[in-house]
């Protein structure tokens, strides 16, 4: 077996080090894209989520409304009043089940940024004990 020299062998584990930041930088991209990708989709899904709740809002709205005009035409105003005030009941509920489904997508999408920033650190960490190990066989 030949022995190599010293300055190939130098080189030999600039190249390995090298090679090594290369592949934890393409890591840390791919998991950057990764979160980016979990983020929009959950974004996207609070969106859908907030229009659908939206529009079932605006609907019982309507048939509430329809409902109190009937009452009022018939000369009832405590049942057009009462449904003035179911309407809002409802109204509130959606917008608290909506704030709460935002929450709960903010905190998942929250939990995923963690979980991909604890894999980075540890694929960076694993690649810096690697690259330490190179340059002690140096």
């Amino acid at each position: 077996m030949l022995l190599a020299s010293g300055s190939a062998l130098a080189d030999q584990g600039d190249a390995i080090e090298e090679h090594l930041d290369n592949t934890g930088d393409r890591i840390e991209d791919r998991l950057d894209r990764k979160g980016d990708r979990i983020d929009r989709s959950l974004d996207r899904k609070g969106d859908r989520i907030d229009e659908r709740l939206d529009r079932k809002g605006e609907r019982i709205n309507d048939r509430l409304d329809k409902a109190a005009d009937r009452a009022d035409a018939n000369g009832k105003d405590r049942a057009a009043n009462r449904l003035d005030r179911k309407g809002d009941r409802i109204e509130n509920r959606l917008d608290r089940n909506g704030d709460r489904i935002d929450r709960r997508l903010d905190r998942k999408g929250d939990r995923v940024d963690r979980r991909l920033d604890r894999k980075g650190d540890r694929i960076n960490n694993r690649l810096d004990r690697k690259g330490k190990r190179v340059n002690r066989r140096q």
